[in-house]
């Protein structure tokens, strides 16, 4: 009993230490604030993008289309869908049908028969037996004859024709079947150079206007490593009516991409200056209304933004920002306008 008030005393002088502060127990002031982290607010420059996908198609002048100069049988396919020809190469061959062949049979007896008449004609004409315009009008029988003869025999109406490659290029299409019967204009074969290639994409028409000829792109093959750089040469001036979308032209440069290849486009169509900041530094309230969280003289102050560009790791963003005041990284969701804060990065207090 003798050491209680020894005790008590000692007790009653550690409370007194601690009321004055002598203790590094929290202070009413870090009672109220909050630790963030900050850095500090920049100025520059970042794109605006749009990414499309499209795939590679032959150049409007690039493509090349065989039809069926006359009613014929389709006697050989020599080449398939996806194969790479060379000029001069052997497509498929062509007989006449039967009435094509008869029509060529009956041109040769006529153009024969004219031939024969002016010849009579003219034998007569010394003789005094006929006049000058007979004998014209058997030279243009005979001349038309001949004509007839010979856009038969152009048109392959004479025999087996074989088909052709005007030039270099792929077989896209092809719609001839062996021993088929096709008329005359029919289709047959589809062909595109190679080195005319375009990535045809689509955009949303609102998007779609932010695009002009010239815009820098970077394009990324669908399951292929690496991107290359290309320029968009047209943007549609109307929507497609079955597929709502627009239309844009990205000219691609021989042997970069296979006819038919899926690519996703990113088109810059702006360069946007204004501070720029992290993505994670930018919240959104209720409202929905975006805003940043400046540290002035240790006090939390919220700032209304517009971001200009959103995306990846940086916004660039607008507004009445002290371009001296740090932002807020971390920490910045929790704070009110006029809340306290601690700093945990102090060396960040100003901005450039």
């Amino acid at each position: 009993m003798k050491h209680v008030p020894w005790i008590a005393a000692a007790s009653a002088a550690v409370l007194a230490v601690a009321c004055r502060g002598g203790l590094p127990t929290a202070t009413a002031d870090d009672a109220v604030s909050v630790l963030v982290q900050t850095m500090p607010l920049v100025r520059g420059r970042l794109p605006r993008t749009l990414v499309v996908y499209g795939r590679a198609r032959p150049a409007p002048d690039a493509r090349l289309a065989l039809m069926a100069p006359v009613a014929a049988r389709v006697a050989a396919v020599y080449v398939h869908t996806g194969q790479s020809v060379a000029k001069g190469a052997a497509l498929l061959a062509l007989v006449p049908t039967p009435t094509t062949a008869a029509a060529y049979q009956a041109a040769v007896s006529t153009e024969r028969v004219a031939r024969d008449a002016l010849l009579r004609t003219r034998q007569l004409l010394v003789a005094r037996l006929a006049t000058e315009t007979q004998v014209a009008a058997a030279a243009k029988t005979e001349s038309d004859a001949r004509a007839t003869l010979a856009a038969l025999r152009a048109q392959g109406a004479a025999g087996l024709t074989t088909l052709r490659a005007p030039a270099a290029a792929v077989v896209t299409t092809l719609s001839a079947i062996p021993q088929s019967i096709v008329t005359e204009g029919s289709p047959l074969v589809e062909l595109a150079r190679t080195r005319s290639l375009v990535l045809v994409a689509d955009a949303m028409p609102g998007q779609a206007l932010e695009v002009t000829a010239g815009d820098p792109v970077s394009v990324a093959p669908i399951g292929a490593r690496g991107t290359f750089a290309a320029r968009v040469a047209i943007r549609g001036a109307a929507a497609d009516p079955a597929t709502g979308l627009v239309p844009i032209d990205i000219p691609l440069r021989a042997g970069r991409m296979l006819p038919g290849e899926a690519a996703e486009a990113t088109i810059t169509v702006a360069v946007v200056a204004g501070f720029v900041v992290p993505h994670a530094a930018v919240l959104v309230n209720e409202r929905g209304a975006t805003y940043l969280v400046q540290v002035e003289a240790g006090v939390a102050k919220l700032v209304p933004v517009h971001v200009a560009v959103a995306g990846g790791d940086r916004d660039v963003v607008s507004g009445a920002l002290d371009p001296r005041a740090p932002i807020v990284l971390a920490g910045a969701y929790q704070l009110q306008d006029g809340m306290k804060v601690r700093d945990a990065n102090p060396a960040a207090k100003t901005g450039r």
